[in-house]
């Protein structure tokens, strides 16, 4: 058993243990097909172009388009990891919200206008039209390493539940096999319809979680014998601090989610996700126009706000459920759950009624699913628009046969990044043990950590094409370098898997990286991840615009 689990994350039963009958599994399984059917449905009304696959003709209505990006943002770690981050800590993660509004509104004015103007199926053809196509590339492939590494933390995250419900214990092969079956699952119906079966099965999965979420509130609220004052007061009055507490003033550089966090760190990070990383901004191109685009970022950002705080607010019922028998009386559960990110499943499992259970892991799938196959079909669409395409006209290629045949090189390379986005999950069971086991981190930082990785370089390039006119592609080749190595440097378990000389060559970098930002932290620890994205981006925006715009392109 991974010790992680088996220790730090043990759970104990009095009397009651999780169980998943037949008629959970039927649920469950109709549901999946469901979201097959209606991806098969999607793919009969798409065009013969490659284009229509991986923009839908340009004919999503704004609405739609906000829900699947909400549904990708927020995907099964919010699922799982959101009630995680109220049970162990307090409401200081809904106060984050505040950064993709003001990313958002950045997006809308700066962003979208440029890629429509332009044309792009891929947001990198925009660093292409501005600094070359070496640039293009480089920053094309920057993100497709940082999509294999957030999908695959995603898909991780999503396994553990899974695995515990269809094998009932974590160990790495049946995470393995829980991997495998959700990767099966979501590349078959990425297969089906393109972009536009993305977008609405995404509509479909949405609906499913918040339902779920719902159900699960007003069941837990039934369980718990005190009133909405009794709750407020003890959530109030905590020990360590109120768990009530959502805006964090204190300048601590190992707190992620402080105001200054958010307004710095948080919000590049956000910038990024909306408007740098084609998973998400696929879906925004999708729309008719600029003004829709920008419409349906912003309305994203705006319907976010309730589902995050419902997740969050299910967190501290369940602290009150396992953590306050005081106020529980008699009624305090049997199961002793420590503070981990399997709190919400194991709740799920041991005091839903049968049926219910199905629905609920039918609405966690729902989260993995939506993950999963956004991300195949932006890493498709990229490798299509910044490789394949070019390629093609460089050859003269006959225009007539090209749109059938990227239709089959994306589908071709759907399977090929499914495989990788597999892969690295696998990674991520042993990689999460070691973070856990340093920083304790929970399961939503670990992913959106991960992340950081691809971020911080595109930030720098993408900040330099847009507002500046300097940069080339050899200083945006070399930004983006710099910014996964500051981010490498700064990460304490992926620094600690290169071999000695390597090692202390990282680690006397992030000291040095990390000097002004020693407020809160402990001997050898780094700062949080968004202060992490904060320092790699300034780095890499200082190299990128070295040059002026024009030579070496």
């Amino acid at each position: 058993m991974i010790r992680f689990f088996a220790q730090a994350e043990s759970v104990s039963s009095a009397g009651s243990e999780p169980t998943f009958v037949w008629i959970d599994w039927m649920v469950l399984a109709g549901y999946v097909l469901l979201v097959v059917l209606i991806g098969l449905w999607a793919s009969r009304r798409r065009g013969r172009d490659g284009d229509d696959y991986f923009l839908a003709g340009r004919s999503m209505p704004m609405w739609a388009v906000a829900i699947s990006v909400l549904a990708t943002a927020q995907s099964a770690a919010t699922f799982v990891g959101g009630p995680q981050q109220s049970y162990a800590g307090d409401l200081t993660y809904f106060a984050s919200n505040l950064a993709p509004i003001i990313a958002a509104i950045i997006v809308a004015i700066w962003f979208l206008p440029a890629f429509y103007r332009h044309g792009v199926t891929s947001v990198y053809e925009l660093i292409g039209h501005e600094m070359g196509t070496g640039a293009q590339k480089t920053a094309s492939a920057m993100f497709m390493i940082g999509r294999v590494f957030a999908s695959g933390a995603r898909l991780f995250i999503v396994a553990i539940p899974f695995s515990l419900v269809a094998f009932g214990d974590i160990e790495p092969n049946q995470l393995v096999l829980s991997i495998l079956i959700i990767a099966i699952v979501a590349t078959f119906y990425s297969l089906a319809g393109g972009i536009r079966a993305v977008i609405w099965t995404d509509l479909l999965q949405v609906i499913v979680y918040v339902v779920c979420i719902l159900i699960a509130l007003v069941l837990i609220w039934r369980l718990i014998p005190v009133g909405a004052g009794e709750i407020i007061t003890a959530l109030r009055t905590e020990e360590a601090g109120s768990k009530l507490l959502i805006v964090d003033l204190g300048l601590d550089f190992s707190q992620p989610y402080s105001l200054w966090a958010i307004l710095t760190g948080l919000m590049l990070f956000n910038l990024a996700a909306l408007g740098m990383d084609q998973d998400l901004t696929q879906r925004m191109l999708t729309c008719k126009s600029a003004r829709q685009a920008s419409g349906s970022v912003l309305l994203s950002v705006l319907i976010t706000l309730p589902v995050v705080f419902i997740f969050l607010v299910m967190g501290l019922l369940l602290y009150v459920f396992y953590e306050r028998p005081d106020l529980m009386g008699e009624a305090a559960p049997l199961l002793e759950v420590e503070r981990t990110g399997r709190v919400f499943v194991d709740f799920i499992l041991t005091e839903m009624h049968p049926g219910v259970r199905g629905l609920m892991m039918a609405g966690l799938f729902a989260a993995a699913m939506s993950t999963m196959d956004s991300g195949l079909n932006a890493m498709s669409s990229t490798s299509i628009a910044d490789f394949i395409r070019p390629w093609r006209t460089r050859r003269n290629v006959n225009a007539s046969s090209g749109d059938l045949t990227e239709r089959r090189i994306g589908r071709a390379l759907t399977v090929f990044w499914a495989l990788a986005i597999s892969g690295f999950a696998v990674v991520c069971i042993f990689w999460y043990e070691r973070e856990f086991e340093r920083t304790g981190e929970t399961l939503i930082d670990f992913a959106l950590g991960v992340m950081t990785f691809a971020y911080s370089g595109l930030l720098g390039v993408f900040f330099t094409a847009v507002f500046t006119n300097r940069g080339n592609a050899r200083s945006a080749v070399a930004a983006m370098m710099v910014g996964f190595v500051a981010i490498l440097a700064m990460n304490e378990t992926s620094r600690a898997i290169f071999p000695w000389p390597i090692e202390d060559v990282l680690e006397t970098l992030n000291a040095w990286l990390t000097w002004p930002f020693r407020i809160g932290l402990e001997e050898g620890q780094s700062p949080a991840f968004a202060w992490r994205l904060l320092i790699a981006t300034v780095l890499s925006t200082a190299v990128c615009m070295i040059p002026k715009r024009g030579s070496h392109r």
